[in-house]
Protein backbone atom coordinates (compact mmCIF):
# COMPACT_ATOMS: atom_id res chain seq x y z
CA UNK A 1 0.00 0.00 0.00
CA UNK A 2 1.03 3.17 -0.97
CA UNK A 3 2.20 5.52 1.87
CA UNK A 4 0.55 8.56 0.48
CA UNK A 5 -2.75 6.54 0.83
CA UNK A 6 -5.19 8.50 3.47
CA UNK A 7 -7.31 7.02 6.04
CA UNK A 8 -10.64 5.53 5.30
CA UNK A 9 -13.31 8.52 5.09
CA UNK A 10 -10.42 11.11 5.22
CA UNK A 11 -9.63 13.16 2.40
CA UNK A 12 -7.18 16.59 1.14
CA UNK A 13 -9.69 19.50 0.07
CA UNK A 14 -8.82 20.80 -3.32
CA UNK A 15 -8.58 24.10 -4.59
CA UNK A 16 -11.82 24.64 -5.88
CA UNK A 17 -13.77 22.92 -3.04
CA UNK A 18 -11.76 24.61 -0.48
CA UNK A 19 -12.43 28.46 -1.95
CA UNK A 20 -16.10 27.63 -1.87
CA UNK A 21 -15.77 26.21 1.87
CA UNK A 22 -13.65 28.60 2.84
CA UNK A 23 -16.25 31.41 1.40
CA UNK A 24 -18.77 29.32 3.18
CA UNK A 25 -18.11 29.72 6.29
CA UNK A 26 -16.70 33.49 5.86
CA UNK A 27 -20.73 33.96 5.11
CA UNK A 28 -22.24 31.83 8.28
CA UNK A 29 -19.50 33.47 10.65
CA UNK A 30 -21.05 36.88 9.18
CA UNK A 31 -24.45 35.58 9.76
CA UNK A 32 -24.22 34.52 13.16
CA UNK A 33 -22.73 37.77 13.93
CA UNK A 34 -25.57 39.87 12.25
CA UNK A 35 -27.97 38.15 15.18
CA UNK A 36 -25.26 39.24 17.83
CA UNK A 37 -23.49 35.80 17.98
CA UNK A 38 -19.64 35.95 19.75
CA UNK A 39 -17.08 34.14 17.90
CA UNK A 40 -15.36 31.19 20.19
CA UNK A 41 -12.91 28.93 19.38
CA UNK A 42 -12.36 25.77 21.64
CA UNK A 43 -9.10 23.75 21.78
CA UNK A 44 -9.29 20.13 19.24
CA UNK A 45 -8.34 18.23 22.62
CA UNK A 46 -8.87 18.12 25.99
CA UNK A 47 -9.14 15.55 28.99
CA UNK A 48 -10.88 13.03 28.25
CA UNK A 49 -12.70 13.30 31.60
CA UNK A 50 -13.61 16.66 30.89
CA UNK A 51 -14.63 16.05 27.19
CA UNK A 52 -16.89 13.28 27.82
CA UNK A 53 -18.33 14.45 31.13
CA UNK A 54 -22.02 15.52 30.98
CA UNK A 55 -23.62 15.51 27.77
CA UNK A 56 -20.45 14.31 26.49
CA UNK A 57 -20.73 11.28 27.38
CA UNK A 58 -22.84 9.87 24.68
CA UNK A 59 -19.88 10.74 22.35
CA UNK A 60 -17.29 8.16 24.03
CA UNK A 61 -17.46 6.14 20.98
CA UNK A 62 -17.20 8.55 17.94
CA UNK A 63 -13.82 10.12 20.02
CA UNK A 64 -10.68 9.25 19.32
CA UNK A 65 -8.52 8.75 22.73
CA UNK A 66 -4.48 9.16 22.79
CA UNK A 67 -2.07 9.71 25.79
CA UNK A 68 -0.46 13.01 26.79
CA UNK A 69 3.24 13.10 26.70
CA UNK A 70 3.16 15.96 28.87
CA UNK A 71 1.11 14.74 31.86
CA UNK A 72 0.13 11.12 30.88
CA UNK A 73 -3.48 11.41 31.37
CA UNK A 74 -5.58 10.94 28.73
CA UNK A 75 -6.55 12.97 26.05
CA UNK A 76 -9.81 13.79 23.34
CA UNK A 77 -9.94 14.78 20.04
CA UNK A 78 -13.23 16.61 20.06
CA UNK A 79 -16.20 15.17 18.34
CA UNK A 80 -18.59 17.86 18.98
CA UNK A 81 -18.10 21.42 20.07
CA UNK A 82 -21.44 21.91 21.64
CA UNK A 83 -20.23 20.19 25.16
CA UNK A 84 -17.24 22.28 24.84
CA UNK A 85 -19.09 25.86 23.91
CA UNK A 86 -21.41 24.64 27.22
CA UNK A 87 -18.09 24.46 29.70
CA UNK A 88 -17.00 28.29 28.26
CA UNK A 89 -20.35 29.43 28.67
CA UNK A 90 -20.67 28.04 32.46
CA UNK A 91 -16.80 27.62 33.79
CA UNK A 92 -14.82 30.67 31.60
CA UNK A 93 -17.99 33.01 30.69
CA UNK A 94 -20.45 33.03 33.72
CA UNK A 95 -22.33 35.79 32.35
CA UNK A 96 -25.84 36.58 34.01
CA UNK A 97 -28.51 36.65 31.26
CA UNK A 98 -28.39 35.47 27.74
CA UNK A 99 -25.40 34.77 26.00
CA UNK A 100 -24.99 34.04 22.08
CA UNK A 101 -21.88 32.26 21.09
CA UNK A 102 -20.83 30.72 17.98
CA UNK A 103 -17.82 28.07 16.46
CA UNK A 104 -16.43 27.00 13.52
CA UNK A 105 -13.84 24.34 13.51
CA UNK A 106 -12.88 20.58 12.31
CA UNK A 107 -14.35 17.67 14.78
CA UNK A 108 -13.13 14.01 14.56
CA UNK A 109 -15.06 10.87 14.24
CA UNK A 110 -14.38 7.51 14.90
CA UNK A 111 -16.81 6.36 12.55
CA UNK A 112 -18.53 8.15 9.37
CA UNK A 113 -22.31 8.85 10.45
CA UNK A 114 -23.18 8.00 6.63
CA UNK A 115 -21.83 5.57 4.24
CA UNK A 116 -20.01 8.50 2.25
CA UNK A 117 -19.35 10.42 5.21
CA UNK A 118 -16.22 11.96 6.34
CA UNK A 119 -14.61 11.30 9.82
CA UNK A 120 -13.52 14.83 9.57
CA UNK A 121 -16.36 17.40 9.32
CA UNK A 122 -15.88 20.79 9.66
CA UNK A 123 -18.14 22.14 12.43
CA UNK A 124 -20.26 25.21 12.46
CA UNK A 125 -22.97 25.81 15.24
CA UNK A 126 -24.23 28.77 17.10
CA UNK A 127 -25.67 27.95 20.66
CA UNK A 128 -27.63 30.72 22.59
CA UNK A 129 -27.62 29.98 27.11
CA UNK A 130 -30.30 31.18 29.40
CA UNK A 131 -33.02 31.47 28.02
CA UNK A 132 -36.22 28.76 28.16
CA UNK A 133 -39.37 29.99 26.06
CA UNK A 134 -40.21 29.74 22.56
CA UNK A 135 -38.18 32.75 21.31
CA UNK A 136 -35.38 31.15 22.04
CA UNK A 137 -36.20 28.46 19.91
CA UNK A 138 -36.77 30.22 17.14
CA UNK A 139 -34.10 32.18 16.77
CA UNK A 140 -31.81 29.48 16.62
CA UNK A 141 -34.25 28.34 14.19
CA UNK A 142 -34.38 31.22 12.10
CA UNK A 143 -30.41 31.82 12.08
CA UNK A 144 -29.95 27.72 10.47
CA UNK A 145 -32.46 29.01 7.84
CA UNK A 146 -30.27 32.68 7.21
CA UNK A 147 -27.31 30.00 6.92
CA UNK A 148 -28.33 28.06 4.42
CA UNK A 149 -29.95 30.90 2.35
CA UNK A 150 -26.78 32.42 2.23
CA UNK A 151 -25.09 29.50 1.13
CA UNK A 152 -27.45 29.54 -1.63
CA UNK A 153 -29.37 26.91 -0.38
CA UNK A 154 -33.17 26.40 -2.06
CA UNK A 155 -35.96 24.91 -1.25
CA UNK A 156 -35.20 24.10 1.89
CA UNK A 157 -37.42 21.85 4.68
CA UNK A 158 -37.40 21.66 8.24
CA UNK A 159 -38.99 18.47 10.08
CA UNK A 160 -39.50 18.69 14.05
CA UNK A 161 -39.74 16.97 17.10
CA UNK A 162 -39.49 17.14 20.63
CA UNK A 163 -37.56 14.83 23.14
CA UNK A 164 -40.33 15.44 25.87
CA UNK A 165 -43.04 13.71 24.35
CA UNK A 166 -41.31 10.00 24.73
CA UNK A 167 -39.79 10.61 28.06
CA UNK A 168 -43.25 11.90 29.04
CA UNK A 169 -44.67 8.64 27.83
CA UNK A 170 -41.96 6.52 29.42
CA UNK A 171 -41.95 8.22 33.01
CA UNK A 172 -42.63 5.77 35.65
CA UNK A 173 -41.21 2.98 33.68
CA UNK A 174 -38.28 1.06 34.86
CA UNK A 175 -35.79 0.54 31.74
CA UNK A 176 -33.00 -2.12 32.49
CA UNK A 177 -29.86 -1.30 30.39
CA UNK A 178 -29.71 -0.67 26.94
CA UNK A 179 -33.16 -0.55 26.56
CA UNK A 180 -33.87 2.75 26.02
CA UNK A 181 -31.75 2.99 23.29
CA UNK A 182 -33.53 0.30 21.63
CA UNK A 183 -36.78 1.99 22.15
CA UNK A 184 -35.23 5.10 20.61
CA UNK A 185 -33.95 3.19 17.43
CA UNK A 186 -36.78 1.20 16.97
CA UNK A 187 -39.10 4.70 16.67
CA UNK A 188 -36.29 6.25 14.33
CA UNK A 189 -36.84 3.34 11.73
CA UNK A 190 -40.27 3.28 12.35
CA UNK A 191 -40.32 -0.70 13.41
CA UNK A 192 -43.53 -1.19 14.71
CA UNK A 193 -42.59 -5.03 15.26
CA UNK A 194 -39.60 -4.35 16.98
CA UNK A 195 -41.32 -1.75 18.96
CA UNK A 196 -44.17 -4.11 20.55
CA UNK A 197 -41.64 -6.60 21.21
CA UNK A 198 -39.48 -3.82 23.64
CA UNK A 199 -42.67 -2.95 24.93
CA UNK A 200 -44.58 -6.07 25.93
CA UNK A 201 -44.52 -5.39 29.54
CA UNK A 202 -45.18 -1.71 29.61
CA UNK A 203 -48.22 0.08 30.95
CA UNK A 204 -51.00 -0.08 28.27
CA UNK A 205 -51.07 3.74 27.95
CA UNK A 206 -47.15 3.94 27.05
CA UNK A 207 -47.16 1.00 25.06
CA UNK A 208 -49.80 2.35 23.07
CA UNK A 209 -48.51 6.02 22.78
CA UNK A 210 -45.10 4.92 21.73
CA UNK A 211 -46.72 2.65 18.91
CA UNK A 212 -48.74 5.77 17.98
CA UNK A 213 -45.62 7.59 17.22
CA UNK A 214 -44.78 5.48 14.55
CA UNK A 215 -47.23 6.99 12.97
CA UNK A 216 -47.18 10.41 13.60
CA UNK A 217 -45.52 12.41 10.40
CA UNK A 218 -46.11 14.32 8.18
CA UNK A 219 -47.34 18.43 7.66
CA UNK A 220 -49.06 20.49 10.37
CA UNK A 221 -52.13 17.69 10.93
CA UNK A 222 -50.00 15.46 12.67
CA UNK A 223 -49.89 17.82 15.71
CA UNK A 224 -53.82 17.57 16.26
CA UNK A 225 -54.06 13.98 15.32
CA UNK A 226 -51.23 13.47 17.91
CA UNK A 227 -53.53 15.48 20.69
CA UNK A 228 -56.07 12.84 20.02
CA UNK A 229 -53.98 9.74 20.00
CA UNK A 230 -51.55 10.24 22.83
CA UNK A 231 -52.36 10.06 26.67
CA UNK A 232 -53.34 13.54 27.53
CA UNK A 233 -50.13 14.47 29.82
CA UNK A 234 -49.13 17.69 30.70
CA UNK A 235 -45.28 17.52 29.03
CA UNK A 236 -47.10 16.01 25.63
CA UNK A 237 -49.50 18.84 25.53
CA UNK A 238 -46.62 21.61 25.97
CA UNK A 239 -44.98 20.02 23.47
CA UNK A 240 -47.38 19.73 20.89
CA UNK A 241 -48.24 23.51 21.53
CA UNK A 242 -44.82 24.21 21.55
CA UNK A 243 -44.34 22.71 17.85
CA UNK A 244 -47.25 24.37 16.37
CA UNK A 245 -46.60 28.23 17.53
CA UNK A 246 -42.99 27.18 16.65
CA UNK A 247 -44.24 25.93 13.08
CA UNK A 248 -46.45 29.32 12.72
CA UNK A 249 -43.97 31.84 12.73
CA UNK A 250 -41.65 30.14 10.13
CA UNK A 251 -41.74 31.78 6.54
CA UNK A 252 -40.21 30.48 3.40
CA UNK A 253 -39.88 26.65 4.26
CA UNK A 254 -41.76 23.92 4.46
CA UNK A 255 -42.49 22.43 7.87
CA UNK A 256 -43.27 18.88 8.35
CA UNK A 257 -43.36 16.90 11.80
CA UNK A 258 -41.70 13.07 12.75
CA UNK A 259 -42.54 12.66 16.21
CA UNK A 260 -40.61 9.32 16.49
CA UNK A 261 -37.46 10.96 14.93
CA UNK A 262 -35.01 11.13 17.80
CA UNK A 263 -31.73 11.08 15.56
CA UNK A 264 -28.98 13.42 16.48
CA UNK A 265 -27.45 14.24 19.35
CA UNK A 266 -28.47 12.62 22.82
CA UNK A 267 -28.68 15.21 25.28
CA UNK A 268 -31.67 16.97 23.56
CA UNK A 269 -34.06 17.86 25.97
CA UNK A 270 -36.80 19.82 24.03
CA UNK A 271 -37.39 20.87 20.70
CA UNK A 272 -35.75 19.22 17.92
CA UNK A 273 -35.15 19.94 14.20
CA UNK A 274 -33.43 18.78 11.16
CA UNK A 275 -33.35 20.95 7.92
CA UNK A 276 -33.59 19.24 4.68
CA UNK A 277 -32.94 20.77 0.86
CA UNK A 278 -33.31 18.99 -2.25
CA UNK A 279 -30.66 16.89 -3.59
CA UNK A 280 -29.27 16.63 -0.11
CA UNK A 281 -27.65 13.19 1.39
CA UNK A 282 -29.58 13.18 5.07
CA UNK A 283 -29.77 16.66 7.33
CA UNK A 284 -27.76 19.69 6.26
CA UNK A 285 -29.06 20.90 9.90
CA UNK A 286 -29.18 19.99 13.58
CA UNK A 287 -30.09 21.40 16.24
CA UNK A 288 -33.12 21.98 18.76
CA UNK A 289 -33.21 22.58 22.87
CA UNK A 290 -30.35 20.71 25.39
CA UNK A 291 -31.43 22.78 28.59
CA UNK A 292 -28.80 21.48 31.57
CA UNK A 293 -25.79 21.16 28.61
CA UNK A 294 -23.95 23.08 31.08
CA UNK A 295 -25.11 21.75 34.43
CA UNK A 296 -21.65 19.21 34.57
CA UNK A 297 -19.70 22.35 34.59
CA UNK A 298 -21.23 24.26 37.60
CA UNK A 299 -23.79 26.23 35.59
CA UNK A 300 -27.74 24.79 35.08
CA UNK A 301 -29.45 26.73 32.67
CA UNK A 302 -31.47 27.05 29.18
CA UNK A 303 -29.35 26.20 26.04
CA UNK A 304 -30.62 26.36 22.26
CA UNK A 305 -28.96 25.80 19.14
CA UNK A 306 -27.59 24.06 16.01
CA UNK A 307 -25.01 22.84 13.93
CA UNK A 308 -23.62 22.21 10.31
CA UNK A 309 -21.03 20.07 8.69
CA UNK A 310 -20.34 23.01 5.99
CA UNK A 311 -18.38 20.26 3.91
CA UNK A 312 -21.31 18.80 3.36
CA UNK A 313 -23.05 21.73 2.97
CA UNK A 314 -20.76 22.29 0.08
CA UNK A 315 -20.97 18.22 -1.48
CA UNK A 316 -24.79 19.41 -1.66
CA UNK A 317 -24.20 22.94 -3.62
CA UNK A 318 -23.66 23.59 -7.58
CA UNK A 319 -20.06 24.01 -7.73
CA UNK A 320 -18.32 27.68 -8.16
CA UNK A 321 -17.26 28.95 -10.57
CA UNK A 322 -13.40 29.73 -10.65
CA UNK A 323 -13.24 33.32 -8.87
CA UNK A 324 -12.38 35.83 -11.83
CA UNK A 325 -9.19 37.37 -12.04
CA UNK A 326 -6.49 40.17 -13.47
CA UNK A 327 -3.74 38.70 -15.54
CA UNK A 328 -0.12 40.72 -15.54
CA UNK A 329 3.02 40.37 -17.24
CA UNK A 330 5.61 39.51 -14.60
CA UNK A 331 8.27 42.64 -14.85
CA UNK A 332 10.25 43.85 -11.96
CA UNK A 333 9.21 47.88 -13.13
CA UNK A 334 7.99 50.09 -10.37
CA UNK A 335 5.17 51.59 -11.73
CA UNK A 336 3.37 47.78 -12.94
CA UNK A 337 4.31 46.73 -9.09
CA UNK A 338 2.23 49.77 -8.32
CA UNK A 339 -0.68 49.06 -10.55
CA UNK A 340 -0.79 45.41 -9.20
CA UNK A 341 -0.55 46.57 -5.42
CA UNK A 342 -3.30 49.13 -6.34
CA UNK A 343 -5.61 46.55 -7.83
CA UNK A 344 -5.38 44.35 -5.12
CA UNK A 345 -5.71 46.93 -2.43
CA UNK A 346 -9.17 47.01 -3.88
CA UNK A 347 -9.73 43.72 -3.30
CA UNK A 348 -8.94 42.13 -7.18
CA UNK A 349 -6.75 38.94 -7.57
CA UNK A 350 -4.23 39.83 -9.67
CA UNK A 351 -2.40 36.74 -11.08
CA UNK A 352 1.33 37.66 -12.40
CA UNK A 353 2.07 34.99 -15.26
CA UNK A 354 5.74 33.73 -14.42
CA UNK A 355 7.89 33.23 -17.75
CA UNK A 356 7.34 30.59 -19.71
CA UNK A 357 3.90 29.50 -17.80
CA UNK A 358 1.86 31.83 -20.22
CA UNK A 359 -0.73 28.94 -21.03
CA UNK A 360 -0.80 27.19 -17.30
CA UNK A 361 -4.59 26.32 -16.23
CA UNK A 362 -5.41 27.56 -12.85
CA UNK A 363 -7.91 28.26 -9.83
CA UNK A 364 -8.59 31.52 -10.94
CA UNK A 365 -10.43 32.79 -14.53
CA UNK A 366 -8.42 35.74 -16.15
CA UNK A 367 -10.96 37.18 -17.60
CA UNK A 368 -9.02 40.82 -18.10
CA UNK A 369 -5.81 41.51 -18.40
CA UNK A 370 -3.37 44.45 -17.26
CA UNK A 371 -1.52 46.53 -20.01
CA UNK A 372 0.35 49.20 -20.97
CA UNK A 373 -1.21 52.34 -22.64
CA UNK A 374 0.71 55.35 -23.16
CA UNK A 375 2.59 54.56 -20.94
CA UNK A 376 -0.14 54.09 -18.53
CA UNK A 377 -0.96 50.20 -17.18
CA UNK A 378 -4.89 49.36 -17.39
CA UNK A 379 -7.44 46.73 -17.21
CA UNK A 380 -8.67 45.66 -20.14
CA UNK A 381 -10.99 42.98 -21.15
CA UNK A 382 -9.88 39.92 -22.45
Amino acid sequence: MSAWVLPDHIADVLPSEARHIEELRRSLLDMARCYGYELVMPPMLEHLESLLTGAGAALDLQTFKLVDQLSGRMLGLRADSTPQVARIDAHLLNRPGVTRLCYCGPVLHTRPDAPHATREPLQFGAEIYGHAALEADLEVLQLALDCLKVAQVSAPSVDMADARIVKALLEGVALEGDLLAQIHAALAAKDSSELRLLTRNFPPPTRQGLLALVQLYGDDKVLIEAGNVLPPLPAVREALLHLKQLASHLEGAEVSFDLADLRGYAYYTGTRFAIYAPGANGALVRGGRYDAVGAVFGRDRPAAGFSLDIKALVNALAARPLRAAIRAPWRAAADLRAAIVSLRAQGETVVCVLPGHESDVDEFHCDRELVVSAGQWLVKTI
